[in-house]
């Protein structure tokens, strides 16, 4: 599957970072991770940490699947409303899935400052604002929930946001001191290159394509012939997991995103603030590190990639109307537009556990606008099932639910 349209700006912005050989002799680790991307990255330097003998292969280059074209914004708010999932699936569930996503910025923050990243991690507030009078009473009702719980939040009137953002058609939103941006692009590239250091093997154009479970290993084989025995596999490959999993567990989408050229004036004014909005599909908004202006969102269901590719122009013109009518006396001068796979599940939660036709392995994949953060959730619950341990969230997120 091409997850990805053609020259994401992170691609562009950050060009060929780092590059790996394809697997072409036979090995044995305890711990292969299939994908490279953030997802991959995260778990594998979770693995190493962790001390466990760990092989990483990606069947494309690292990190140009999903991770070249996300947005990148960190939230701790789930795509589907707190107050709706505490009705799905009760309060200890959805308050701990929030609470994991918060804990999750802050690890991630402070994986960055270990491996002394420069992808740009910085702590953010994050703006969900009524785009329909008839959303004012529901979104109300869900800044109650999250007040209820002790998130630090605040509900602003339309003329508050007019104010202190400029933004226009608002009826009101909440304002939560928790959230987060970053290049997930090249923090990925950086922590395989931290691990590779510390004895991770990387091989990108490597694919999977058999594994037979032999007692105590997985034997797996790729396209080249080699074979790599593994005690436990961890599958971080996304969208993709859609394509082996006979079941439908996800709902494919592609997501469309403009980045203005250089403006620091809406740079410096929006640098600290994450965006998005109640409109169906939501919009949402970032800046960018380079002093960019990011806007997304007009969901289609996902058909192929040529006709997602097609899309792309018209998007960008509807991208760029919706910016002028949010900010009606601001510039956008586009400087790349491009398309992404984007997956949701029934209740916004990811899917991260074993399925029953996959021995002696894991999937972690973070689907939704939570992807990034749901992956360093993962980090920890990955961490605790190899040592033989349970994990609390592990109810939430398994196959099957």
């Amino acid at each position: 599957m091409d997850l990805k349209s053609n020259e994401p700006f992170w691609l562009v912005k950050n060009g060929l970072l780092h590059s790996y050989p394809s697997l072409h002799d036979d090995l044995t680790c305890e711990v292969l991770v299939v994908g490279g991307g953030i997802t991959g990255s995260l778990i594998a330097h979770q693995c190493v940490k962790d001390g466990y003998a760990t092989v990483l292969i990606d069947k494309r280059e690292v990190c140009n699947g999903s991770s070249s074209a996300t947005t990148s914004m960190l939230q701790y708010e789930i795509d589907t409303p707190l107050y709706k999932l505490i009705e799905m699936i009760g309060e200890k569930g959805a308050v701990a899935s929030y609470d994991a996503c918060s804990k999750a910025i802050d690890d991630l923050g402070k994986i960055s400052k270990k491996i002394k990243s420069e992808a740009g991690f910085t702590k953010k507030n994050s703006l969900y604002y009524a785009a329909r009078k008839k959303d004012i009473a529901w979104l109300k009702k869900e800044f109650e929930a999250r007040k209820n719980i002790g998130y630090d939040v605040k509900w602003l009137s339309e003329n508050e946001i007019l104010t202190k953002y400029d933004i226009h058609g608002s009826y009101g939103g909440i304002l939560s001191t928790q959230g987060g941006s970053v290049d997930a692009f090249r923090l990925a590239h950086e922590l395989l290159r931290y691990n590779k250091k510390r004895g991770l093997h990387i091989f990108d154009k490597t694919e999977l394509v058999d594994v037979t479970y032999k007692k105590g290993y997985n034997q797996c084989t790729t396209a080249s012939g080699a074979i790599i025995k593994a005690k436990k596999i961890v599958y971080c490959v996304g969208y993709e997991s859609a394509l082996m999993i006979p079941e439908k567990f996800v709902n494919l989408l592609s997501s469309f995103a403009i980045v203005s050229e250089i403006n620091k004036k809406l740079y410096l004014q929006h640098k600290d603030i994450l965006i998005w909005n109640t409109s169906e599909p939501y919009l949402y908004m970032r800046t960018t590190d380079d002093g960019r202006f990011l806007i997304g969102g007009e969901d289609e269901e996902f058909q192929n990639p040529p006709k997602r590719d097609e899309m792309i122009g018209k998007k960008e013109q509807k991208l760029k109307t919706a910016f002028h009518k949010i900010f009606p006396d601001k510039e956008f001068h586009a400087d790349f537009a491009w398309a992404g796979t984007f997956g949701e599940t029934k209740d916004g939660l990811p899917y991260i556990g074993e399925h029953k036709d996959f021995k002696n392995s894991y999937f972690v994949c973070g689907f939704g606008g939570n992807g990034i953060t749901f992956s360093v959730t993962g980090m920890e619950m990955v961490s605790k099932w190899l040592q033989g341990k349970k994990h609390p969230l592990s109810e939430y997120f398994r196959f099957g639910r």
